[in-house]
């Protein structure tokens, strides 16, 4: 079962998919968050063409693990959306997630990490986390 990631932005979702065993995630795409309608087709339309059963979406929680405003608007986006898909949405902690996709992207030797927005990126490393957890449970 193929896994979706997303990490919500104000003004780009980051979409990263797993691999069909949901082991590995990949970014897929940014989608612009002009207005919310328009995006959650975007994100609507990847869960109907790849027959998605889970969203894993990024919760920006504070370092101090409190919530602040940009949570409020995540968790806005996240209730919209699961009115408009029946795939399960879990929250996950992204705290540095941007910071972690950066670093692995430089350390693969991407030039590019600090002039590209790397939404997609950041959905994969969230993503990737969660599938890395499930691993752990299995032992």
């Amino acid at each position: 079962m193929r896994i979706l990631g997303l990490d919500v932005g104000d003004r780009r979702i980051g979409v990263a998919m797993s691999d069909p065993e949901g082991i590995i995630a990949s970014p897929n795409a940014i989608i612009a968050r002009d207005e919310d309608s328009a995006a959650i087709d975007d994100v609507v339309r990847l869960v109907d063409n790849h027959d998605i059963k889970l969203i894993i979406v990024g919760m920006p929680y504070s370092l101090d693990g409190t919530t602040g405003r940009q949570a409020s608007k995540v968790k806005e986006f996240v209730d919209k959306l699961s009115q408009k898909t029946g795939a399960d949405i879990q929250l996950r902690d992204e705290r540095l997630s941007t910071v972690g996709a950066q670093r692995l992207l430089s350390q693969a030797g991407n030039k590019k990490v600090r002039k590209t927005p790397r939404d997609d990126a950041a959905a994969a490393y969230i993503l990737q986390g969660y599938l890395d957890s499930l691993k752990v449970g299995d032992r």
